[in-house]
């Protein structure tokens, strides 16, 4: 199932540097290993925001869920979450 993401990103500004390093490294490893595996699809910067917009590629809900929530900087992130479907107008199956 595709799902596009967008994450809305707020750090508390008073964390300490280094472990706001820290959380930002967790971070970049978890999803760069989702994204090897195939199953964060693709990621984007929303320009002039600390924001994404991401597209999964999982099972079902749970799933989902479960790598959302086990985000490095999921306590300070809003989430939504929109299901994909592939439109019948569509010329290709895929996403070339």
């Amino acid at each position: 199932m595709l799902f596009h993401v967008r994450m809305d990103v707020s750090i508390p500004r008073d964390l300490p540097a280094d472990a706001r390093a820290d959380l930002l490294a967790r971070e970049k490893a978890y999803s760069q290993a989702l994204q090897s595996s195939g199953k964060w699809r693709h990621i984007w910067r929303i320009a002039g925001e600390y924001a994404n917009v991401s597209i999964l590629d999982v099972a079902d809900n749970d799933e989902l869920h479960e790598i959302l929530s086990g985000l490095p900087l999921f306590p300070f992130m809003k989430i939504t979450v929109m299901p994909l479907l592939r439109h019948p107008s569509a010329i290709r199956a895929d996403d070339s």
